[in-house]
């Protein structure tokens, strides 16, 4: 069995802390209610975020929304919860909020968890999603006191993949024919990023 040594202190339910992470090009503040109007208009406004996220399996299906009301309820709810962190990617260049970020499925006794984020159109292209995710996964790493954080990506989009290896993050395996879009079979890899592979 392989150690990497001493594991460190975690703090007591480290996902009920909302910090602001602050950045060159983004900043990353606690999600809101109100939030949910941004992510709705950037899931109506913008069909790549279906298709990249796997939420349909063509490339003319429409995402089916919820009711905002409801969505308001959930993002209400994951502003306070304490089982996952949820920070809303907000363009320093514009104020504006482009996306978000999430930590979820904490596995308390292995200190790990998963990662995701959804950047809209506003956003791409100009290193915020880049600097997003390294800021929060290296709070996850660091002041949370995880060991590891892992995501899925699927193989129609390593845009997505490069800015998860420029982090840091390593590919550990792929599922095979996972998604069907288009009429055809999409892989998805699994890749994890771990706290002592964080730069020193």
């Amino acid at each position: 069995m392989r150690s990497s040594g001493r594991v460190p202190d975690m703090p007591e339910r480290p996902f009920a802390h909302k910090p602001t992470l602050v950045g060159s090009l983004v900043t990353l503040r606690p999600i809101t209610a109100e939030d949910a109007d941004t992510i709705d208009m950037i899931l109506r406004e913008d069909p790549e975020v279906a298709v990249l996220t796997g939420s349909v399996h063509t490339s003319t299906e429409q995402l089916e929304g919820m009711p905002i009301e409801r969505l308001r309820d959930i993002y209400g709810r994951w502003a306070t919860a304490d089982d996952r962190l949820v920070l809303a990617v907000v363009d320093a260049a514009t104020g504006q909020m482009v996306g978000e970020v999430v930590l979820n499925e904490w596995d308390e006794d292995n200190l790990s968890c998963s990662y995701r984020t959804l950047i809209g159109a506003q956003g791409r292209g100009r290193g915020l999603g880049t600097e997003a995710t390294g800021l929060v996964v290296h709070h996850a790493l660091t002041t949370m006191g995880l060991h590891r954080v892992s995501l899925e990506v699927y193989d129609f989009n390593p845009r997505a993949r490069h800015v998860y290896e420029k982090v840091g993050f390593r590919h550990e395996g792929t599922g095979r024919d996972a998604l069907l879009f288009d009429g055809g079979w999409i892989d998805v890899h699994y890749m994890a990023i771990l706290a002592q592979d964080l730069p020193a």
